[in-house]
């Protein structure tokens, strides 16, 4: 059986969360998150252990069994009411945005990687609008050509940008993953 399913998470993905927690300290002085594309919810699930006194808020297009002490939105986190009902909710700047969001692949893994970027980048712009001064942002990005564009925006936004691999995703994918702190 599945390591994740005997801890009780709904997927593998957890553990590249949670190596990026422990490694960059994400977690640290953080109480209001978003986690962009959360379905199945394994990320959410991680912070709603980890976050006691905060609100987490999980967005996906996929309605997804509910996570104890989070508050699920079922909606494209691109459209103006969706954005609108966080911002009421939250009702201050948040500490955190996480997207493990990636398209449905083709296969074609430049095509790939280009539609994941805009993922990206919409995510990115889109924790932009909602961090605090010191917020963090975490999100999936794949090695392809407009990965250089999308750190090089990063660090036009962010004073601290890394790329990070944790050994948790699998060795043949092009996957990394944006570590973005503090709002320039």
């Amino acid at each position: 059986m599945r390591k994740s399913k005997i801890e009780g998470y709904r997927s593998r993905a957890v553990y590249k969360f949670k190596e990026i927690d422990e490694k960059f300290k994400i977690l640290n002085n953080v109480s209001n998150v978003i986690d962009l594309g959360a379905a199945p919810g394994s990320w959410s699930q991680y912070l709603s252990q980890k976050i006691k006194n905060g609100k987490i808020v999980s967005i996906d297009l996929l309605k997804f069994e509910s996570i104890r002490n989070t508050t699920q939105i079922i909606g494209d986190f691109t459209n103006n009411d969706v954005q609108l009902m966080i911002k009421s909710y939250f009702k201050k700047k948040i500490d955190l945005v996480i997207s493990d969001m990636a398209v449905n692949t083709t296969g074609n893994k430049n095509l790939d990687s280009i539609v994941t970027g805009e993922l990206c980048l919409e995510a990115m712009r889109f924790s932009i609008d909602f961090l605090n001064g010191n917020g963090r942002f975490i999100s999936k990005i794949f090695m392809g050509s407009s990965f250089n564009e999308i750190v090089a925006y990063a660090k036009k936004a962010f004073k601290d940008v890394r790329i990070f691999k944790p050994l948790a995703s699998r060795k043949d994918s092009k996957e990394n993953f944006l570590i973005c702190k503090k709002l320039r």
